[in-house]
């Protein structure tokens, strides 16, 4: 059974995901936590100066080694036991906590950086942040619900390439679509709803000025993040999908783009 964690109000989690020092995306961590700082209490989870191990074992599944139950199932059993590991316990408690989740990574071979992943798939445990199923309506709680609603998120990254290139038309592909899997598989499939990219361009090539401008940049986007309507995607709970997979024919018919997903 999913537990809903009702988050403390004025309170966010800044997730990072950078292993370097004295980098951009350091400068962008310095001023957007400052920013933030300034409206409410900001914890930073820094993955790689923490030394997160983004790999699931055994041990976080009860150190069990059962073939016949899956994955999730093993893994929200230790939850409910409380036989998670010490860092994931601690990672849940920080995002239960918090009414916003940071996550600011830079985009590398068009996806996050592995140790993020690996946060995701220890951290977001079935009984923690999804697994049960609607009493009244039997479809999962998910896509729209789940044990962590309530919250906004806003995902920071980084990108070696211009906008043209991760455009609509782009060469390497719209850069929405390719953060589908983290924006609405793994955020708003736990109840998450997100906020517009943030996204800084041509990150490789930018002098200390730019960097500067990109760090006042996102000081700006921080102080004006409580006037920001989230980006509302489809709810699996409202009926609009098919049995629980597909969107229902009427609705935007004939289109086949992860557009298609999006309440507006």
């Amino acid at each position: 059974m999913t537990i809903v964690h009702p988050p403390k109000p004025d309170t966010a989690l800044w997730v990072y995901a950078h292993p370097r020092r004295d980098s951009l995306n350091d400068h962008l961590l310095r001023a957007g936590t400052k920013a933030l700082s300034q409206r409410c209490e900001v914890v930073v989870s820094d993955l790689y100066a923490q030394g997160f191990d983004p790999v699931l074992s055994a041990r976080d599944l009860g150190d069990r080694a059962d073939s016949r139950t899956g994955i999730a199932e093993l893994a929200g059993e230790a939850y409910a036991a409380g036989l998670l590991p010490a860092d994931v316990r601690e990672e849940q408690a920080r995002l239960a906590a918090a009414e916003l989740l940071v996550l600011q990574f830079p985009l590398w071979w068009y996806g996050p950086p592995a140790i993020l992943k690996g946060w995701f798939d220890r951290v977001l445990t079935t009984g923690f942040a999804h697994g049960d199923a609607d009493p009244e309506l039997g479809v999962p709680r998910r896509f729209g619900d789940g044990g962590l609603v309530g919250r906004k998120a806003l995902v920071v990254v980084t990108v070696g390439e211009d906008e043209a290139s991760l455009g609509p038309r782009g060469i390497a592909g719209d850069l929405d679509s390719l953060l589908f899997p983290i924006t609405h598989g793994v955020l708003w499939y736990v109840g998450i709803e997100t906020l517009d990219l943030h996204v800084v361009h041509d990150a490789d090539s930018l002098d200390p000025r730019g960097a500067g401008r990109e760090a006042e940049r996102l000081a700006a986007r921080i102080g004006g993040l409580a006037g920001e309507r989230p980006r509302l995607f489809r709810r699996l709970r409202d009926g609009e999908y098919a049995g629980t997979r597909a969107l229902r024919e009427d609705l935007a018919p004939g289109r086949t783009d992860l557009g298609i997903h999006l309440a507006d």
